[in-house]
């Protein structure tokens, strides 16, 4: 009951220090850990931030009011709702198949096939509007000039 271990050298107060050191050790190590999670959430908020800036800055959605609508924007929307379930895919194969028989016993396709779907397609495309030539200026700026060839202007004015 009373009796005293010889084997162990260190004091009650030694091992109760030994205690106390290693929980401040353990506590310390947590807290760096901590504020380590700390600095780099602050990182990733930060750029989150900056993010968010540069989405705002892009966002053009107030433009969308003064923007005119078209009712062909809604169509494509009904459209895109029509499932293609295996029914519908098999007629319109069938159809598919109907006019590429069609297509390919037409007189026209025979004689010359490239310009039977030339002809098709300029007939059902709408017509591509032409953008006027931009003149290209010269390396160092200035404009390119056109030589008139003086014989051929005294040819016409013999001609007369």
């Amino acid at each position: 009951m009373g009796k005293i271990n010889n084997t162990r050298s260190e004091s009650k107060s030694d091992r109760k220090f030994d205690k106390k050191v290693q929980f401040y050790s353990k506590v310390k190590d947590s807290v760096s850990s901590l504020s380590a999670q700390k600095s780099i959430a602050k990182k990733k908020s930060r750029q989150q931030r900056r993010q968010s800036k540069k989405l705002k800055a892009y966002n053009l959605s107030h433009l969308l009011d003064s923007l005119p609508e078209f009712e062909a924007s809604q169509k494509p929307a009904s459209q895109d709702s029509f499932k293609v379930t295996c029914k519908s895919r098999k007629k319109i194969l069938l159809e598919e198949e109907e006019r590429q028989s069609k297509v390919r016993n037409h007189p026209d396709f025979q004689s010359d096939p490239v310009s039977a779907i030339r002809q098709h397609l300029l007939r059902t495309q709408p017509a591509a509007e032409e953008q006027p030539k931009i003149k290209k200026a010269n390396k160092n700026g200035s404009k390119k000039k056109k030589n008139k060839s003086k014989a051929s202007a005294g040819v016409q004015s013999m001609d007369m």
